[in-house]
C-alpha cells in the first residue's frame, strides 16, 4: 500500500494536470467564439475539430484525476489507525522535527499535542481539529507553532489545581498561612478524575492535555503563587505506581517527563 504522502502528491499532481487541460480546452473555445465573431467559416471547422479532440482528451484527463486516490473509505480508516503516525513521524524528522508518539493516536510535538482521529478523517492539534492530513504540510504547521509561545495560562491553571486540591484534601477552610506549612501529597490522577466529572469531559480534555498544563506550571512555578499565597511542587507519589497514577509529558528539551503527585505549600 502507499503512503499518505504519496497518494496525496500523486493526486496533486493529477489535478495539475486537469487545469492544464482545462486550460487548453478554454483556449480552443476561445478561438472558435473569435472565428464565429469574424465570420470565418474555415477558422469555424477549424476550431471546432481542435475542440473536439480536446474534449475527449478533458475526459480521460478528468477520469485519470478522479482515480487517482487510491484509498477506498475502510483503507483509510486502517491507514490513519495503522501506520499514519510513523508516516508522519518520519516526514517530520526530515525537515528536523521530533515528534513522540505516545500511543492510541496521540502525538507531542513540543508544544503541539496531536491526537490522529480515524474516524472523522482529521487530526486534532490543541484541542482543535485540522482537516489537514498530509503529512508534510501537518510538519510545517506543526514546525510553525513551535515558533509561538504555548497558549496557556499558568495563573488560571493553578488556581483551578489548588481549588480542586483543597476540596480533595479537604481543606476547604484553609486562609492565607504565616509559615511555609506543606499541605498532604495527593495523587495527580484524583486532580485529573475530579477536574472532568461531566460526561464525555475526559475525551475533551484528555490526560496529555492535563499532563501538558502540569508541565508548563512546572516550569513557571518558581514565579508563581495562588491568590492565598500557596506554592505549588509536584513530589513523586509515595503511593502505588499504577500505569493510570502517572502522567507523561514531552518538554521542550525532548526529555520525557513524569508526574503522579501534588503538593501545596501554604506559604508566605
Amino acid at each position: 500500500m502507499t503512503t499518505f504522502e504519496r497518494a496525496f502528491s500523486d493526486t496533486e499532481k493529477a489535478a495539475d494536470s486537469t487545469l492544464n487541460a482545462v486550460k487548453s480546452t478554454e483556449r480552443l473555445a476561445k478561438a472558435l467564439q473569435k472565428a464565429a465573431k469574424e465570420g470565418n467559416i474555415n477558422a469555424i471547422k477549424k476550431a471546432c475539430s481542435n475542440l473536439k479532440d480536446a474534449l475527449g482528451s478533458l475526459n480521460q484527463t478528468v477520469t485519470n484525476a478522479v482515480e487517482t486516490w487510491p484509498f477506498k473509505d475502510d483503507e483509510e480508516e486502517a491507514y490513519l489507525r495503522e501506520r499514519y503516525s510513523k508516516e508522519l513521524q518520519n516526514t517530520a524528522s526530515e525537515e528536523g522535527l521530533k515528534i513522540h508518539d505516545e500511543g492510541d493516536g496521540r502525538l507531542i510535538a513540543y508544544p503541539s499535542i496531536v491526537h490522529v482521529l480515524p474516524g472523522d478523517r482529521t487530526v486534532r492539534i490543541d484541542r482543535k481539529k485540522v482537516t489537514t492530513l498530509r503529512p508534510s504540510r501537518l510538519t510545517g504547521i506543526l514546525k510553525e507553532k513551535q515558533k509561538k509561545p504555548p497558549r496557556f495560562k499558568p495563573d488560571v491553571f493553578l488556581e483551578a489545581l489548588h481549588k480542586t486540591y483543597l476540596l480533595i484534601s479537604r481543606e476547604r477552610t484553609a486562609t492565607l498561612p504565616v509559615n511555609d506549612k506543606a499541605g498532604p501529597v495527593k495523587l495527580l490522577v484524583e486532580i485529573y478524575e475530579a477536574l472532568t466529572l461531566l460526561p464525555d469531559s475526559g475525551r475533551e480534555y484528555d490526560r496529555t492535555e492535563f499532563a501538558k498544563g502540569i508541565y508548563l506550571l512546572d516550569v513557571a512555578k518558581t514565579t508563581l503563587r495562588t491568590k492565598k499565597g500557596a506554592r505549588v511542587s509536584f513530589p513523586s507519589s509515595t503511593g502505588t505506581k499504577r500505569a493510570k497514577d502517572t502522567f507523561h509529558f514531552v518538554g521542550s528539551d525532548g526529555n520525557r517527563v513524569t508526574y503522579s503527585g501534588i503538593q501545596f505549600f501554604r506559604g508566605a
